[in-house]
């Protein structure tokens, strides 16, 4: 019997909520402390048990009915009452810590042992050797491994997602059972106190949206199109950045007539604080108003009252509307110069090409496409423009030489018939 102990695998089956363990035990090595694991597997004391500490390429620690990491007492208590609740810890033949997926017993801070046992999730971790009994190895479940070490923990390690043994099954026992163990039919349920927690239940999907209410659903998901449409601008070129916003001191008037001017909105909405500038944007070759503007502000709260107070005012017998503006322009000018110039971002100045000739003018709001920024569109299209009018004057010019030659052949052509009508009035007479 002595040498089938030495020579048969003992193996023990740890259902847990995240997938199955297989444990070979060293039987022959620490007989004591497999006979009190192999037991109380198979008087299902663990079951239910949580993972209650998970260090990330440390340990895992479970074993604990409690779930609180301190409570846990051997079999031998069952057999032999409170003064066996522990037992002597094991250290000869010695057993190192150097396996991944290697088995221990906690030592209690007593140099002995009761039910908890932890989990290597890295190797060469000897500074554990004479503390803690090596029992057994993992010898099917590595990747079970792999998933307790990407486990998100709090400050203590303690999973936010409860993990539990389920279950265990004793696939070998060469032990025994002693007098007094009697094992149970079938596996208990749980008790109240083994699932109470105040953390994610196992299999626990996490749904965010079913507490958020549909407008809460439909901002986030404004928020994304938002996103994705700022990614596209990026990728194409007319934003910088993505994630670049408006400035919050520029307020967005529109709905203008035609007659307002930049000092008429100045003089109006300079009563809610200073103005950085005003412009009203204008078409580049006709100069006329395109009927929205741009308000800068110095301060944010004075574009907040202007923002409030001012939509739908009758302006020159228009209401005109109000809001924030979403405008990068200038702030793409800024990145644009910051790129270029080597004097820093003090002297980046918001510039834009004037809309009737070529000088810079300061504090301007971009049009949608101008002459630097455009690859030359505007370029392109006034010569396109100075073709096609000169096209329509050399059109204009053939045909008034073509109409004079025409009316020359009709001035000849009538004078031909009012010759011929004389001298066949002047034949009839004869």
């Amino acid at each position: 019997c002595g040498w089938l102990i030495h020579c048969v695998k003992m193996s023990v089956l740890i259902e847990t909520t995240i997938g199955d363990l297989t444990v070979d035990l060293y039987t022959a090595e620490r007989p004591r402390a497999c006979l009190n694991f192999l037991k109380l597997c198979k008087m299902k004391y663990y079951n239910y048990s949580l993972f209650h500490t998970v260090h990330r390429g440390f340990i895992a620690q479970t074993g604990d009915p409690t779930g609180h990491g301190e409570g846990g007492e051997s079999v031998f208590r069952e057999l032999y009452g409170d003064q066996a609740a522990y037992f002597d810890v094991e250290t000869n033949p010695r057993v190192k810590h150097l396996k991944r997926g290697a088995v221990s017993m906690v030592n209690n801070g007593s140099n002995k042992h009761g039910s908890q046992f932890f989990i290597t999730l890295s190797e060469g971790l000897d500074h554990l050797d004479g503390v803690h009994t090596v029992f057994g190895e993992i010898g099917e479940g590595l990747d079970i491994i792999d998933k307790l070490n990407t486990v998100v923990v709090d400050e203590s390690n303690r999973p936010y997602q409860d993990i539990r043994i389920s279950h265990t099954v004793v696939l070998s026992d060469p032990y025994p059972d002693p007098p007094g163990l009697t094992p149970p039919d079938h596996s208990p349920g749980p008790t109240p106190g083994q699932l109470l927690t105040d953390r994610i239940a196992p299999g626990e999907t996490l749904d965010d949206d079913q507490s958020k209410t549909w407008e809460e659903l439909d901002e986030e998901g404004q928020e994304r199109d938002a996103k994705h449409r700022s990614t596209i601008l990026q990728m194409i070129g007319d934003i910088p950045e993505a994630e670049i916003r408006p400035p919050d001191n520029v307020l967005f008037v529109c709905k203008l007539n035609p007659v307002t001017t930049d000092e008429d909105l100045g003089v109006i909405f300079s009563r809610f604080g200073l103005i950085k500038s005003c412009e009203v944007i204008r078409d580049y070759k006709s100069g006329e108003s395109l009927g929205y503007a741009f308000i800068e502000f110095e301060q944010e709260q004075a574009c907040e009252n202007a923002y409030f107070k001012m939509d739908n005012i009758l302006i020159d017998d228009r209401r005109i509307h109000v809001d924030f503006s979403q405008s990068v322009s200038k702030l793409s000018n800024i990145r644009k110069n910051n790129a270029s110039t080597s004097a820093g971002p003090e002297q980046a100045r918001y510039r834009v090409k004037d809309r009737y000739d070529d000088r810079t003018i300061k504090g301007k709001y971009e049009m949608v496409f101008t002459p630097e920024d455009s690859g030359g569109r505007r370029g392109s299209r006034d010569h396109k423009h100075s073709q096609s009018e000169t096209r329509k004057r050399h059109r204009s010019d053939e045909s008034a030489s073509s109409d004079k030659e025409h009316r020359r052949h009709r001035h000849g052509d009538k004078e031909r018939h009012k010759k011929t009508s004389q001298h066949r009035r002047s034949g009839h007479r004869r």
